[in-house]
C-alpha cells in the first residue's frame, strides 16, 4: 500500500498519534454522522511527547503576522496551549457559550478589537465548532487570518470554512492517518 507523502518527522508523528488515539468500531461524531473510526484527541493530547511535537508542528502552520491565538473549547485548550508556548504568542480561550456567571464571556483572556488572530483547532468534519469560534472571535472585533487544525475528517470543514473566507491548513488529514492505521493493523 502506498502511503500519502509526509516528510518523516510528520510521518512518525502520524504513526504515534495513531497509535494512541485511532480507534475502530461505529461512533456518532459531534456532526451527527455515523463513522467507522474515530481519532480520539484527548488519548494524544494527554501525552507530553506527542503533544509537545503536535504543538511544534501546528506552530510552523501558524502565518506570520498573526498577533494571537484562539483555541475552542475544550479539545483544542492544550492544543493552543502548546502552540502559544511554542511561538511566544498570547491566546484566548473560547467557549461554547458565555458563562451564566462572573464575568459571563464567550472569551477567556484579553482579544483586542483589530488584531489579526489564528485558531488552533483539534479535528473537524464539518467545521461547525470552529466556525463558531471563529464568529465569536470576529464578534469581538480581530481579524481571523486561517484555521490550523491537527486532523481534517475531509467531510466538508475545509469548503465550510472557505465560504467564510478563512483559510483552512490541517496537519494531517484522515487519508493521511487512515493509511497508516491500515499499514499497523495487524
Amino acid at each position: 500500500m502506498s502511503l500519502p507523502a509526509l516528510s518523516p518527522e510528520l510521518d512518525e508523528l502520524a504513526r504515534d498519534m495513531v497509535a494512541a488515539a485511532w480507534l475502530e468500531g461505529d461512533f456518532v461524531l459531534r456532526s451527527g454522522r455515523r463513522s467507522r473510526y474515530y481519532f480520539d484527541k484527548y488519548l494524544f493530547e494527554t501525552q507530553p511527547a506527542i503533544l509537545r511535537r503536535v504543538g511544534r508542528q501546528l506552530a510552523s502552520l501558524v502565518p506570520s503576522g498573526t498577533q494571537r491565538l484562539a483555541a475552542p473549547e475544550l479539545g483544542a485548550i492544550l492544543l493552543g496551549g502548546a502552540v502559544s508556548l511554542e511561538l511566544d504568542l498570547p491566546l484566548v480561550l473560547v467557549r461554547k457559550e458565555a458563562k451564566a456567571y462572573g464575568t459571563s464571556r464567550a472569551l477567556e483572556g484579553i482579544l483586542e478589537p483589530g488584531e489579526r488572530v489564528t485558531v488552533v483547532e483539534d479535528v473537524l468534519t464539518t467545521g461547525g465548532a470552529a466556525i463558531d469560534a471563529i464568529e465569536k472571535v470576529r464578534a469581538a472585533g480581530a481579524e481571523v487570518l486561517c484555521l490550523v487544525a491537527v486532523l481534517d475528517r475531509e467531510e466538508g470543514a475545509g469548503e465550510n470554512l472557505g465560504r467564510l473566507g478563512v483559510p483552512f491548513i490541517p496537519l494531517f488529514t484522515r487519508s493521511d492517518l487512515e493509511a497508516r492505521a491500515k499499514q499497523a493493523a495487524p
